[in-house]
């Protein structure tokens, strides 16, 4: 799965930028989760960047790291042409359930949904502090050694 979450930051931390869908001026947390809630790979850029934009260097990255991978579900957010052509993943396109009202996790996303929430269970993530790019994009990586174990069912 794909996702990304807007983050607040500190004055001193490095670029950012206004994500204006989220009204939160500081940084997005792009991630590759593995159907376990394993991060497969986690890129930091400025909120103002689209989703759509940021998810071509985040998937030909996952691709190098991890050439198993052959699909991806993600929001409607990277449903552009561009980010299906980028890498040969083919991109599973996660649409919200109609007439649904608020906020409701898809079955599909949970995982990357999960794990953005257990991340911020760390007090160091809860807003990005970091004075650079390369230490925000560490830190996830640090805090996701402690997500708790879930064990996949795997039929025999």
């Amino acid at each position: 799965m794909i996702d990304s979450q807007s983050v607040k930051t500190a004055e001193a931390g490095g670029p950012r930028g206004d994500d204006r869908a989220k009204r939160i001026k500081g940084r997005k947390r792009h991630a590759t989760v593995f159907t376990d809630r394993r991060a497969l790979v986690i890129q930091v850029h400025p909120a103002a960047v689209q989703d759509r934009d940021d998810a071509i260097p985040l998937l030909q990255a996952s691709r190098r790291s991890f050439p198993f991978v052959e699909r991806v579900f993600a929001d409607s957010a990277y449903g552009a042409r561009r980010v299906e052509e980028a890498t040969c993943i083919a991109i599973g396109t996660v649409r919200k359930i109609t007439e649904q009202v608020g906020f409701q996790v898809l079955l599909r996303r949970r995982a990357v949904e999960r794990f953005f929430a257990w991340i911020n269970r760390s007090r160091r993530l809860a807003k990005d502090l970091e004075g650079t790019v390369a230490s925000a994009e560490t830190f996830p990586y640090a805090a996701s050694v402690m997500l708790p174990s879930r064990r996949v069912a795997r039929s025999a």
